[in-house]
C-alpha cells in the first residue's frame, strides 16, 4: 500500500496537473442519489479536491476523508474559495474513521477505490449510507485517442526505464475506450447494494510537454522510480515531444461512474 501515500509527497502538483472531472458526471450522480442543495455526502480520499469543489459548488454538504495531510491541506483551501461551501475535511485512512452515527445520502470515492482494502471498502461505504443511499465510485482510464502516434512512440520510453504491463506489454499502451468496462462485480455481489449500473464520459485535455511531464510525475509507478530512471524516463518523453510533436500533446481520459444504491431495509 506505499504507493498510494505517493501523491502526498507533491500535492501541488498532483492538484495543479490532474484533469478534473466532467460536469455531466455529476450531473448522473445526482439523479440517482437525488442529490440536491443541502444533501450529505462523503467523499472518500478526495485528494486535493477536485471532485470536492464541484460537489460544494452544487450546495451540498460534504464531510471529505483524506489519508494524506498535505493533500487535505490543499483540499481545505481549494474548497474555501466556494462561496457557502458545507465541507469538512477530515485527515484519516477511510479504513480507521469511525463513521457519524447520521447516515449519508450519498458516498462518492474518484480515482481512489483501488487504493483501498479491499476487505472494508464495501461494507463500511454501505454502513455509511442510509436506505436507499447511493455510492458512487469513479474511475479514470487513459484511453486511445488524442495524440495516438506519441503514446505509440513513447511505448519505447516507457520500457526503456522498466515501465511494462502485467501481460509483458509496455505499461502505457492504451486501450479503445469502447473496449474499457469497470469493475462492478464487486457491488453486485454485495448483500447490501442494488441496482448496480455505470455511465462513461469521455474527456480530452491538450498539455505543452513540461505539463504533460509534470502530469506524468504525479503517476505513482513514476514517483517510486529510482531518481536516474525517474530522470531518463521524463527526459525520454520530453524529447520525443518535443522534436516530432511540437511540444504539444493530447490526451484522452475516460471517466466512468458506478453507481450502486444500498437496499431498503
Amino acid at each position: 500500500m506505499h504507493r498510494r501515500t505517493t501523491f502526498d509527497d507533491d500535492a501541488e502538483r498532483y492538484a495543479r496537473t490532474r484533469p478534473t472531472y466532467p460536469a455531466a458526471l455529476f450531473d448522473a450522480f445526482a439523479d440517482a442519489a437525488g442529490l440536491r442543495n443541502g444533501s450529505r455526502v462523503l467523499e472518500v480520499a478526495p485528494g486535493t479536491g477536485q471532485a470536492t469543489v464541484s460537489m460544494a459548488e452544487r450546495g451540498w454538504s460534504v464531510t471529505a476523508v483524506e489519508l494524506g495531510a498535505q493533500m487535505a491541506a490543499l483540499a481545505r483551501r481549494t474548497v474555501g474559495a466556494v462561496p457557502g461551501a458545507q465541507v469538512e475535511v477530515v485527515v484519516s485512512p477511510f479504513e480507521d474513521w469511525p463513521l457519524p452515527a447520521d447516515p449519508f445520502d450519498a458516498v462518492l470515492c474518484a480515482t481512489a477505490w483501488h487504493w483501498l482494502d479491499p476487505a472494508v471498502r464495501a461494507r463500511k461505504a454501505a454502513a455509511a449510507l442510509r436506505p436507499g443511499g447511493v455510492l458512487a465510485v469513479v474511475w479514470s482510464s487513459h484511453v486511445a485517442g488524442g495524440s495516438q502516434e506519441f503514446f505509440d512512440a513513447a511505448s519505447a520510453c516507457w520500457e526503456r526505464f522498466g515501465q511494462r504491463g502485467r501481460n509483458g506489454g509496455t505499461r502505457f499502451t492504451l486501450t479503445p475506450e469502447t473496449e474499457v468496462s469497470p469493475t462492478t462485480a464487486e457491488f453486485e455481489r454485495h448483500d447490501a447494494f442494488t441496482e448496480v449500473s455505470h455511465q462513461g464520459f469521455p474527456v480530452e485535455v491538450e498539455y505543452s510537454t513540461d505539463q504533460y511531464l509534470d502530469l506524468i510525475s504525479t503517476y505513482s509507478q513514476v514517483a517510486v522510480l529510482e531518481p536516474e530512471a525517474r530522470e531518463g524516463l521524463l527526459a525520454c518523453l520530453g524529447d520525443l515531444a518535443d522534436r516530432r510533436f511540437g511540444g504539444r500533446i493530447r490526451h484522452r481520459y475516460l471517466f466512468q461512474v458506478v453507481l450502486a444504491r444500498t437496499r431498503q431495509r
